[in-house]
């Protein structure tokens, strides 16, 4: 808060409206002394913002005591941009257009840190890292906050007996940076994109003598991981130029999409600290380019008994009943919750038939043309479903949340998916958005999700979102220029 504290009328705004549970009450205890350990001399406090991106402000270690108290101003504002930074809603009307007096007049509401979080970024000296949560100055979360909207999905969830567990499966992109394009004339909303150049050439997927040519900078990228406490399972080179794929082992929901967030961060920070340049972008607009996905590995766990109710028993080869109902509804609002997996116009472009990406909601066992893939089966303790449809830019607390609300709605009603697929660009069944026009259209049609997320939730994404698509019709590309500049 500065200076000027919070002025909230109490000496401890997190302990008066009991923010923290007992496991941030005990990290709490020890984060200033880590940071005092460390000699660190700044704290970068971030937020996710309604698209996944990090933003936030950089304390210095003299007032992270105070902060650990009263949290931290950052302005209002940021939570009515689209991505480029443009807001979407007017922050000086009544109510700031949300009908919301919270949100009005740009003011401010509080990040509060989430202690459990807190690491050293080995990439920048004396430099320390919180993630943080979102509050109003009353106390009450705002409730724009994805990762606040995943924890009230993942306490739903238990309330019902089960845990939710991902692992992360991410394919992105390393170039040569070779010009950021950091004239004046070339900054704007949004700016120029960098000019890169290729490590190493594509289509040759898994090769060794490629992954030797990546591993200058993903050996980079490998240490810093380990040194945050990051540690992948796999790393590898995919099939189209400078493409890598890294995999997590599986977590629970809230530590699964809070590494997701790190991970993509932590990637293009070191690669442009060392000329390099990292995109999650899921089909970057540059020759011989393949789609980038992300793909999430998916179970649910009894908390009685801690195990996976997924796997099979004897009489079912594929997947457990309680498995089979997640799948169905998973299917049955695929359309609807397809903004949350894959909320960029690009992403919609990687949608293609007879490729590696789903274009139909169906789901088959071990097959990679499916949008639902299931591994394992019968007695393997790590059977799980693998939802193929995700771009890596998708925010994680809203890809997780989406999954958890359209699986258990199947589960409660003991939905039954359809036969399992061995032709899953043939089947007759509903297919994907092909637009994020279309998957806004089948969103805001969606009564599961207003009724979970909220009616005003899903009405501020849709306004985010919308202007993001009106942004894009009302610019004139390439292809218009070309198709009609001279025929006309």
């Amino acid at each position: 808060m500065g200076a000027y504290g919070n002025n909230m009328g109490c000496a401890n705004f997190i302990e008066h409206y009991n923010l923290w549970n007992q496991e941030q009450q005990d990290a709490a205890l020890e984060v200033v002394g880590k940071a005092k350990e460390k000699k660190l001399e700044v704290i970068r406090l971030s937020f996710a913002d309604q698209h996944g991106i990090l933003r936030g402000k950089t304390i210095f270690v003299d007032v992270l005591e105070s902060v650990m108290h009263n949290g931290c101003s950052i302005p209002i504002g940021l939570l009515v941009k689209d991505t480029s930074h443009r807001a979407v809603y007017p922050v000086f009307a009544a109510g700031a257009g949300m009908s919301m007096q919270e949100m009005a007049g740009g003011g401010n509401f509080l990040i509060v840190p989430d202690p459990t979080t807190f690491c050293s970024l080995p990439w920048a000296p004396e430099t320390g890292w919180m993630l943080c949560d979102m509050f109003f100055s009353n106390g009450t979360p705002v409730p724009f906050s994805t990762r606040q909207l995943l924890k009230q999905t993942l306490g739903k969830l238990a309330d019902e007996g089960f845990d939710y567990v991902a692992g992360l499966e991410v394919e992105f992109n390393i170039f040569k940076l070779e010009d950021p394009h950091l004239k004046p004339e070339q900054s704007g909303q949004p700016a120029m994109a960098p000019e890169v150049s290729l490590l190493a050439h594509g289509y040759q997927v898994y090769t060794e003598i490629r992954m030797d040519e990546l591993d200058p900078v993903l050996g980079i990228i490998r240490k810093n991981l380990k040194k945050i406490g990051l540690l992948p399972r796999t790393m590898e080179v995919e099939f189209g130029p400078g493409q890598c794929e890294i995999t997590f082992p599986p977590a629970m929901g809230l530590k699964a999409a809070d590494s997701m967030v790190i991970f993509r961060n932590v990637v293009k920070q070191i690669c442009r600290r060392h000329g390099y340049h990292a995109t999650f972008m899921c089909r970057p607009k540059l020759p011989n380019m393949f789609a980038n996905g992300w793909h999430l590995h998916q179970t649910l766990y009894d908390r009685r008994t801690e195990k996976n109710v997924f796997v099979p028993d004897e009489n079912e080869k594929v997947l457990s009943a309680t498995g089979r109902y997640f799948v169905a509804g998973l299917l049955e609002h695929a359309c609807a919750s397809s903004l949350f997996s894959t909320p960029t116009i690009n992403g919609y472009k990687r949608y293609a038939p007879y490729s590696l990406a789903p274009d139909r909601a169906n789901w088959g066992f071990d097959n990679r043309g499916v949008m639902i893939r299931v591994i394992g089966g019968n007695g393997d303790p790590g059977t799980r479903i693998e939802n193929r449809v995700g771009e890596p830019a998708a925010n994680p607390y809203l890809y997780m949340a989406s999954q958890i609300v359209a699986g258990m709605d199947g589960v409660r009603k003991q939905s039954v998916p359809p036969p399992t697929s061995n032709t899953p660009y043939e089947d007759e069944v509903q297919k994907l958005p092909r637009s994020l026009m279309e998957a806004i259209s089948a969103l805001r049609g969606s009564e599961l999700f207003r009724q979970d997320f909220g009616q005003r939730f899903v009405d501020y994404i849709l306004t985010v979102k919308e202007f993001e698509v009106s942004r894009f019709l009302s610019h004139v590309t390439d292809w218009e220029q070309q198709e009609y500049f001279e025929l006309f």
